[in-house]
């Protein structure tokens, strides 16, 4: 008998595996996709990158590449090489996976989990059914796409993320339902390769819950693109009539497409995993909930990830796997939730970690704010990438970093140094007086981090 099991192997349940398995316990784990990595790796994160990196340099090569002196012969799009490259990158890293629980002497069990008593849980291969038994279980079984009313999801012209991630040919007018971060970077990519896109947003604002300032920065950016938004559109429904697709908006309105991604965020992998029979409590939107420790409201039933609801990240999941084995085996664990980065793939990318502005100001929080263009920036100038800027926020009387907001060049990789500015406290003169390499980009940064105290050097 294990001592744990894990429902789910994606980025939650399969490092907590590997964390329990590093701490000398046994671990069974249940998967019921022939491939590990959830849907981060098989048809999220992981594809997603793969395709806007592809792109990206198809747009290069078109329109930026020969004012830098690379001039490119006559270019054309293989779109089945591409979509073949995402598949390549997806099936490297799956088997990575499977390396790493073969490492660890995890057990893999591949089919359908059902939790049927304290301690038992019921799997469904195609061998039929398998009865486990063990001390702890972790569910780990993450989200899937949500839909509104009215819309038709038939998985080909009208579909989700994973469908917009393998389209045969490039569509001539693809309408996104949804301003968040799947439906910007799916949309991103299919307008760079040729296709006309449509965003419809409910919102009167894109990417909800980011700060206001960087979210409507990046709207006029994109719409510099080529991206058409259309705000305050409530959609009523979404069908197929003879491989059209036809969107009706409330007032009347009926758009047409020959495709429609369907963005609208995502509901936990709740159903069928028996938690009626244990007694885990769901809130009002289905998600499971936990205490501080991650345990549900059932003995010896822990959750991680998406399925326990808050901001729905491989990362956010990773860190609460690791952080629940480490308290039921240790006796404690971390997860700080004021330092989980997020990050949009676009171009540019924009990233933030802590509080938005909008967030300080509604808990009376007094602050002092610090930004700077990348525009003025060395390292961006010389690489053509000079739209955007860093924007930090910092308590007015202690000074200590409590938002960052990033827009431009690579900013996904230059919140890593203001995540750890603040999971150790850091204030924006810790920042400022901390020396940077030039030319960099992470200039900016120290340079944003000068500002709060009305000191930039360059600008």
């Amino acid at each position: 008998m294990p001592d744990l099991i894990i429902i789910g192997g994606g980025p939650g349940g399969y490092v907590a595996a590997i964390r329990a398995a590093q701490l000398k316990k046994s671990v069974t784990i249940i998967e019921k996709e022939p491939m590990l990595g959830g849907t981060c790796l098989r048809v999220g994160c992981i594809p997603s990158k793969a395709l806007l990196e592809s792109s990206h340099m198809y747009e290069m090569a078109q329109h930026t590449m020969a004012a830098r002196g690379v001039v490119v012969g006559k270019l054309s799009l293989d779109l089945a090489t591409m979509l073949q490259h995402k598949e390549s990158v997806v099936r490297t890293l799956g088997g990575g996976i499977d390396g790493l629980m073969k490492k660890n002497k995890i057990t893999r069990v591949l089919g359908t989990a059902t939790i049927t008593a304290p301690g038992k849980v019921s799997v469904e291969t195609k061998d039929g059914k398998q009865e486990l038994q063990a001390e702890q279980i972790l569910i780990a079984t993450g989200s899937t796409p949500a839909s509104l009313p009215g819309i038709e999801i038939d998985g080909d012209r009208i579909g989700t993320s994973t469908e917009a991630l393998c389209y045969p040919e490039v569509p001539k007018h693809l309408i996104v339902i949804g301003a968040g971060v799947i439906g910007l970077e799916l949309g991103t990519v299919w307008r760079r390769l040729g296709a006309k896109v449509t965003v419809l947003e409910y919102l009167d604002r894109i990417l909800p819950g980011m700060d206001n300032e960087i979210a409507a920065e990046a709207k006029k950016i994109f719409e510099k693109q080529g991206i058409e938004f259309r705000l305050g559109c409530k959609v009523t429904g979404a069908k197929v009539v003879k491989k059209e697709c036809q969107v009706s908006i409330d007032g009347g309105e009926l758009l047409k497409a020959d495709r429609v991604l369907v963005a609208v965020g995502r509901k936990p992998n709740t159903q069928g995993l028996g938690l009626e029979n244990v007694g885990v409590q769901l809130d009002k939107r289905g998600f499971i909930v936990v205490d501080k420790h991650l345990r549900t409201s059932a003995a010896g039933i822990l959750a991680v990830g998406d399925v326990i609801g808050g901001a729905m990240l491989a990362h956010k999941a990773e860190e609460e796997g690791v952080a629940a084995v480490e308290y039921l085996y240790t006796g404690y664990g971390h997860v700080n939730y004021d330092a989980i980065p997020g990050v949009v793939y676009t171009e540019p990318e924009i990233a933030n970690v802590g509080a938005s502005e909008e967030t300080l100001i509604q808990q009376g929080r007094k602050y002092r704010k610090g930004s700077f263009p990348f525009m003025a920036n060395g390292r961006a100038r010389a690489s053509g990438t000079i739209e955007g800027k860093v924007k930090i926020l910092a308590d007015a009387e202690t000074d200590r970093v409590l938002g960052v907001h990033i827009i431009g060049p690579h900013a996904g990789e230059l919140i890593a140094e203001c995540t750890a500015a603040i999971e150790f406290g850091a204030s924006s003169e810790d920042i400022a007086r901390t020396c940077h390499a030039h030319p960099t980009l992470a200039e900016t940064v120290k340079e944003a981090a000068l500002a709060v105290d009305g000191r930039a050097l360059h600008m």
